[in-house]
């Protein structure tokens, strides 16, 4: 079984930074992925990478954000630059365990899930 365990949201002003961090527990975890949800909205993914750390990112936060991995301490990272009032959301984990993965930021393909981080960027 795959845990996660997120951390490192806040409330921050625009053009802020945050790191966010997710602690991940198991054997097997390949892909790796960073979704959000506003308020009201459907959840969206930000950003995803490999085990080999290929990276993708939605166009909303390409030169923004950065995704990132520490296999030996086992955290996934995303680093928020330059945050908006719309990245304004409860940011969630997600893992897989499917051998060979190319990173994706489809929900289906992330059978694991944190609990999920608010950030919050106002203006």
């Amino acid at each position: 079984q795959v845990q996660l365990v997120e951390s490192g949201g806040g409330s921050v002003q625009a053009g802020g930074s945050l790191r966010l961090s997710c602690v991940f527990s198991g054997a097997g975890t390949s892909c790796m992925g960073w979704f959000r949800q506003a308020l009201g909205k459907e959840r969206e993914g930000v950003a995803a990478i490999s085990s080999r750390g290929v990276t993708l990112y939605a166009d909303s936060v390409k030169g923004r954000f950065t995704i990132s991995k520490d296999a030996a301490k086992r955290v996934l990272y995303l680093q928020l630059n330059s945050l908006k009032p719309e990245d304004t959301a409860t940011y969630y984990c997600a893992a897989n365990r499917v051998a060979y993965c190319v990173p994706t930021m489809s929900e289906s393909d992330y059978p694991y899930w944190g609990r999920g981080t608010q950030v919050t960027s106002s203006s």
